[in-house]
């Protein structure tokens, strides 16, 4: 029986019960830690633009790409928190003062950036 280009190149099979199955492996890749933009994107790289996103992971540069986006964003999110606070007057002194209304105005500045990034970083 004449070999298949695919043992030709080096492929082997494995038999599972009827069918020869080829061997394939994704090629390795250095894992680092990804958070919350990086999973997000993620998601929406899996949803919307497929192509991509199996690109991406057969080739090895799925975690790669999705670490940097990451790292980029938050310094993003992080900038544009601290600018917001201090264009809003909320302060360490302000925290000092009345924690309670420095925790609700954090927390409408977070919510606020959040919706920033998701827009026009993970979503675009």
């Amino acid at each position: 029986m004449e070999k298949t280009l695919f043992e030709q190149m080096g492929g082997t099979y494995t038999r599972v019960g009827d069918y020869f199955l080829p061997d394939l492996k994704l090629p390795e890749e250095e894992t680092k830690p990804i958070s919350i933009w990086g999973q997000r994107h993620a998601k929406y790289l899996k949803q919307k633009h497929k192509v991509l996103y199996m690109n991406l992971l057969t080739s090895g540069k799925l975690n790669r790409y999705l670490a940097d986006i990451d790292k980029q964003w938050e310094e993003v999110f992080s900038r544009l928190v601290k600018q917001i606070a201090e264009r809003e007057d909320v302060t360490e002194q302000l925290k000092a003062d009345n924690q309670l209304k420095w925790v609700a105005q954090m927390n409408n500045i977070y919510s606020r950036v959040t919706e920033i990034v998701n827009k026009d970083l993970i979503y675009s």
